[in-house]
């Protein structure tokens, strides 16, 4: 069993519409590995671009964020610039559980409905059940890479693409614009959400050297 089974499963075990599962980066859960749908891949991109969610929220408290209704007045006050966003893209309710054991965060299952409503007591126990599953299979990953054409597991290719991309991106704009990981990375994030990008197509172009950002003149260089 690989924690795409687990990303598969838990759509029809706990009655919600698609799932995705994001491995953790610097504290915060960054890394897209596993989405059912095109609309899942989006609600993760778009929460990495706004730098606001429950996703976010979740991984960084460490407990589960149950948003049922994303058009509700609670949600827009929270995430002002994600619920409309993820409304837009198809989504009316967000569930987000992280995947933790002790101090180690390994990312999070996210859920979402394309209708509003909260989980039942017994869905809302499956979902933790599923999210204890693909916390463990996402520690025996980091330590048993799984095999030819995939990443760790049982990510598929484009994924670890897009994995790739960003990585390789922040990396370059550590060295362009003299910051940290984190400083480039929020640069990243900024110049996407600024001009209403997804965040791997600004890696991409960065990747491709058919963009390039700048230092920012008012801030000294880090270090």
């Amino acid at each position: 069993m690989s924690a795409a089974d687990v990303c598969a499963a838990v759509v029809p075990g706990v009655e919600v519409t698609g799932a995705w599962l994001s491995a953790a980066l610097d504290g915060q859960a960054g890394h897209l590995m596993q989405v059912t749908d095109e609309v899942g891949r989006l609600l993760a991109d778009l929460q990495l671009t706004l730098g606001e969610g429950p996703l976010l929220d979740a991984s960084a408290s460490g407990g589960p964020v149950l948003a049922s209704d994303l058009a509700d007045r609670e949600s827009g006050a929270r995430w002002p610039a994600f619920a409309p966003a993820a409304c837009r893209a198809g989504a009316a309710a967000v569930f987000v559980f992280p995947l933790v054991v002790g101090a180690i965060r390994a990312g999070v299952l996210g859920l979402y409905r394309d209708r509003p409503g909260p989980l039942g007591d017994f869905q809302l126990g499956d979902a933790l059940v599923f999210a204890d599953t693909a916390t463990m299979l996402l520690l025996d990953a980091a330590q048993d890479q799984a095999g030819e054409g995939a990443g760790p597991g049982g990510q598929p290719a484009g994924l670890a693409s897009y994995r790739a991309e960003i990585d390789q991106a922040t990396g370059m704009l550590t060295e362009q614009l003299g910051v940290s990981i984190t400083g480039a990375f929020v640069r990243l994030r900024a110049y996407a959400y600024a001009n209403d990008i997804q965040l791997a197509d600004v890696a991409r172009d960065i990747v491709a050297r058919r963009l390039r950002l700048f230092p920012d003149p008012d801030l000294a260089p880090e270090g």
